[in-house]
């Protein structure tokens, strides 16, 4: 059938040369043994930790600036740039292997701006100042967190999230949940042995939790009720959480009600259940 599947062959860099795979653009900055800011561009970049212990993972060449200088300092900004043709023209630019820091800050158009974060073991990074957003990391190098027994032509980071940062307009609308969000530029890789390709997304739209799969009203209230008799929830608390698939119903429930017993509540009501679900109600709270 023409509109079949056919193999293809995994070939290195199977990302790019395989498959059509669409990655992050981000510009790691790091501190090179002059004191220089480097910049290194990368799409291998991608979520590790999301729940407590929050990190990204890195891979680059080993013998990368960025590689030795993670290695000597342990410490990487993680830069977001726009989706803007110019930025990622440049972007490839210093994308070159084998310049100095020095060398690409001399064919750079970016501006770099010293980090707010305080200095530890020595000078941190500089911050690209296009940014929409950076995450600022340290280099987890423990065997117990991660290992990777593959090539030695790659090296693999464990890059703990200290803190992020961003600009205040997408700040705001982040905390809002305005439904903004940020033109972000998407990397197909290097292909054909000539060029980088890049694409530019649509606007973002939404489609709500499907209806009818998640968990009678009768259930939750049964769950909700026995994980603490001291915590009560309405009827309107319950059908406000019967979404959940069941699967995950009890360990929501439980956090839910240690939240609420943290602030002294003890009756779960339709408001209360909100602001404990609403991971930004802190942030709303100071900024209105």
């Amino acid at each position: 059938m023409s509109d079949g599947f056919i193999e293809v062959r995994v070939l290195d860099n199977f990302y790019q040369t395989s498959s059509f795979y669409p990655m992050p653009v981000i510009l790691v900055t790091t501190t090179s043994e002059s004191g220089k800011t480097n910049i290194g561009p990368y799409s291998l970049c991608f979520p590790f930790g999301i729940a407590e212990q929050h990190s990204m993972m890195l891979i680059s060449r080993s013998t990368s600036n960025t590689a030795a200088n993670i290695r000597r300092t342990k410490k990487a900004m993680l830069n977001f740039i726009p989706y803007n043709k110019k930025l990622l023209k440049n972007t490839v630019k210093l994308g070159f292997p084998g310049q100095s820091a020095e060398e690409k800050l001399d064919d750079s158009v970016f501006t770099l701006v010293p980090s707010s974060q305080i200095e530890i073991n020595g000078p941190l990074p500089e911050i690209i100042s296009e940014a929409v957003q950076v995450f600022e990391c340290s280099w987890d190098d423990s065997n117990e967190v991660f290992y990777y027994n593959g090539t030695e032509d790659e090296s693999h980071f464990l890059l703990r999230i200290d803190r992020i940062i961003m600009k205040k307009n997408w700040y705001t609308a982040l905390v809002d949940g305005n439904g903004k969000f940020p033109n972000l530029p998407i990397d197909y890789g290097y292909r054909d042995s000539q060029y980088f390709w890049f694409s530019e997304h649509s606007k973002p739209y939404k489609e709500p939790l499907p209806k009818g799969k998640g968990t009678d009203l009768g259930t939750v209230r049964y769950i909700a009720n026995r994980i603490d008799p001291d915590v009560h929830w309405s009827d309107e608390s319950c059908e406000k959480v019967v979404a959940i698939p069941r699967v995950f119903l009890k360990k929501a429930l439980s956090m839910i009600i240690d939240e609420a017993k943290k602030r002294g509540v003890t009756s779960i009501t339709p408001e209360i259940l909100d602001e404990i679900r609403d991971k930004r109600n802190k942030e709303k709270r100071l900024t209105n």
